[in-house]
C-alpha cells in the first residue's frame, strides 16, 4: 500500500474517558459501515488494497484521551475528502463520548514532484551544454513554471498554495502562470470575478495579497474579498492591463510595492486601494503620515512576502508571509528600525490617508479659519475663529473611524465584551461573563467581539452559528474544534504585547 499512496488522511480525536487504540479503530469501522456505500466501504477499500491499514496513537491524561488516526489511501481526491468526511461523523469512541476532526490531507506525492522538477532541471542543464547561464535559467524557468500549473479546489493554483503560509490571490489561469514565470508559487485563481468560498477561507487563514488586472473587474474581486475574507496588502496593474501581459520585472516590482490595507484602514473603499497600489508601482506616493511624508521607501512601502528573489543566476521562491528582516516576535518592521508608527501605535498613523487628503485638509482649514490676512484685520475676532478652528479639528478627529485595536485598548482590564459591527462601530458593551446571553438575544448580529475574558468553546460554537466573523479575546481556551468561519486573535498579538 505504501508504495501506491496517494494521500494520507490526518485525524485528531478526543475522547471524554479512557480508550485504546483497538476501540478507535472499531469505532471507525463500525460507525462508518455503510454510510457511503459499498464503494467506500473501508473493509471493502481495504481488501481491494486502495486503503491502508488505520494506524492510531493514543495518550491519556486527566481521565481523557487524545490522539491521532492516519489512513493511507490511493483514492482520488474527492473520494478521500469524501472518506475523510465520514470519520467527524463518529461521536462515541468505546463506551465514551468523542469527537474526530480532519486535520489534513497530504498528497504524498509531493516529494515525487520535487524530485521529478530537480532532475528535469539537470537534464535541461545537460541539454543546453554550451548556452548562456542566462539561457540556461530562463529555459529552466519557462518549463518550470508551465509544469508547475496545479489545482487547488479546482482552482489553478501554483504548487505552494496548498501547504505555504502566504498566498496571492490573482484573476485566472494565465496570471498563475505569469507569477509562476517570475519564481512566484503561491498564486491562486478566482477565475472570474465571483469570489470563490475556498479562496475566502484561505484568506481568513494565511497572510493575502490581491494581485489583479487594472480594471473595473480587479476592484470588483477586491471589494469581494474584503467582505467574504481577509485581505492583508494589495498591488495591481496598471490600468487598462492584465497581470498575464506583465514582464517579470514589472510583476516583481508591484509585488515588492503593495500597499498595507491597514495602513489605509478598513474605511478605504476598493478603488482607493487600487489607486494606491497603482501609485506605489509607478514610483508614486500611495500613502501619507505625517512621520513618513511622502517617502516612498516607507515601511508598508515593500512587502517582499510572496515574491520570488533573484539571487545571482537563480531564483529563490519565498512562500512565507513575513520579510526576511521582519522581526520573529510579530511586531511591526517599524518597531525594528524605522521610527514611523506601526497600525498598531495609537496616533496618526492608523489615520492615514492618499496624498490629497492632507492638501484637502489645508484647504478646508483655511476656509474655515481664513487667512492670515482676513486675521489681522479684523483681531477683535481672531481669538473666537481659533477657537472655532480647534472645535472643528476635534469634531473631525471624532468621525475618525475607530479601528479593532483601538476598542482592544478600551476593554482590556475591564472584565466587559464589546460588540462591534461591520463598520467597527459599537454595537453594545455588556459583562464578559453575560457575553453568552448577550450575543444569543442580540437582534443585530455583531460582526466582531472583544473579549476581556478567556474564551470558551460555547461562545465560540455560538458565534459561529449566528454569523460573527472575528472574535478577539484576552485569552483562547481550548477548542475541540474550531470553527472556520470565525477568526480568532488573542488582544496581546494585536496589540503587541
Amino acid at each position: 500500500m505504501d508504495n501506491s499512496a496517494k494521500y494520507l488522511i490526518h485525524a485528531a480525536f478526543a475522547a471524554d474517558g479512557i480508550v485504546e487504540r483497538s476501540d478507535v479503530v472499531g469505532a471507525v469501522y463500525g460507525q462508518t459501515e455503510g454510510l457511503l456505500g459499498e464503494e467506500l466501504d473501508i473493509r471493502r477499500l481495504q481488501e481491494s488494497s486502495k486503503l491502508g491499514r488505520i494506524d492510531v496513537e493514543v495518550q491519556a491524561a486527566g481521565g481523557q484521551s487524545a490522539g491521532e488516526i492516519t489512513i493511507a489511501t490511493s483514492l482520488d481526491r474527492v473520494e478521500t475528502a469524501t472518506l475523510g468526511a465520514a470519520l467527524e461523523t463518529i461521536d462515541r469512541v468505546g463506551p465514551c463520548r468523542a469527537s474526530i476532526e480532519v486535520t489534513n490531507l497530504e498528497d504524498v506525492r509531493a516529494a515525487t514532484r520535487r524530485n521529478v522538477v530537480d532532475r528535469a532541471q539537470q537534464l535541461l542543464l545537460e541539454e543546453f551544454e554550451g548556452a548562456t547561464s542566462d539561457e540556461i535559467v530562463e529555459e529552466v524557468r519557462r518549463r518550470v513554471a508551465t509544469a508547475d500549473v496545479t489545482t487547488y479546489e479546482e482552482l489553478p493554483a501554483g504548487p505552494s498554495v496548498a501547504d505555504g503560509d502566504a498566498i496571492v490571490v490573482v484573476e485566472g489561469r494565465a496570471d498563475v502562470k505569469a507569477l509562476l514565470a517570475a519564481g512566484v508559487k503561491n498564486a491562486i485563481a478566482v477565475e472570474g470575478t465571483d469570489v470563490p468560498e475556498s479562496v475566502a477561507e484561505l484568506s481568513r487563514e494565511r497572510r493575502t495579497t490581491t494581485f489583479l488586472d487594472g480594471d473595473r473587474g480587479g476592484e470588483l474581486i477586491l471589494q469581494e474579498l474584503r467582505q467574504i475574507g481577509d485581505v492583508d496588502a494589495v498591488a495591481f496593474a496598471p490600468i487598462d492591463r492584465s497581470v498575464e501581459d506583465l514582464s517579470r520585472s514589472e510583476i516583481l516590482a508591484a509585488l515588492r510595492s503593495t500597499v498595507d490595507v491597514g495602513a489605509l484602514g478598513d474605511a478605504a473603499s476598493a478603488s482607493d486601494l487600487a489607486d494606491a497600489a497603482r501609485a506605489r508601482t509607478s514610483g508614486g506616493t500611495a500613502i501619507q503620515t505625517p512621520s513618513t511624508g511622502s517617502d516612498p521607501d516607507g515601511p508598508d512601502a515593500v512587502d517582499d512576502s510572496a515574491l520570488a528573489e533573484e539571487d545571482g543566476d537563480s531564483v529563490t521562491d519565498l512562500d512565507g508571509v513575513e520579510s526576511a528582516d521582519a522581526p520573529e516576535d510579530g511586531h511591526d518592521r517599524a518597531d525594528s528600525t524605522d521610527p514611523t508608527p506601526s497600525e498598531d501605535d495609537e496616533g496618526t498613523a492608523r489615520t492615514a490617508q492618499p496624498d490629497n487628503a492632507g492638501r484637502d485638509a489645508a484647504e478646508r482649514a483655511d476656509d474655515e479659519l481664513g487667512t492670515d490676512a482676513d486675521r489681522s484685520e479684523n483681531p477683535t475676532n481672531t481669538a473666537a475663529t481659533e477657537q472655532s478652528g480647534s472645535e472643528t479639528a476635534a469634531s473631525d478627529a471624532a468621525d475618525v473611524p475607530r479601528t479593532i485595536h483601538d476598542h482592544v485598548e478600551d476593554i482590556v482590564g475591564t472584565d466587559e465584551a464589546r460588540f462591534l459591527d461591520g463598520e467597527t462601530e459599537e454595537l453594545a458593551t455588556v459583562d464578559a461573563s453575560d457575553a453568552f446571553e448577550s450575543l444569543r438575544d442580540a437582534d443585530a448580529v455583531p460582526a466582531t467581539i472583544v473579549l476581556d475574558a478567556t474564551l470558551d468553546q460555547r461562545l465560540l460554537d455560538l458565534a459561529a452559528q449566528r454569523g460573527v466573523r472575528e472574535i478577539v479575546a484576552v485569552e483562547l481556551g481550548e477548542f475541540a474544534k474550531r470553527p472556520t468561519d470565525v477568526r480568532i486573535r488573542a488582544a496581546s498579538a494585536l496589540l503587541g504585547e
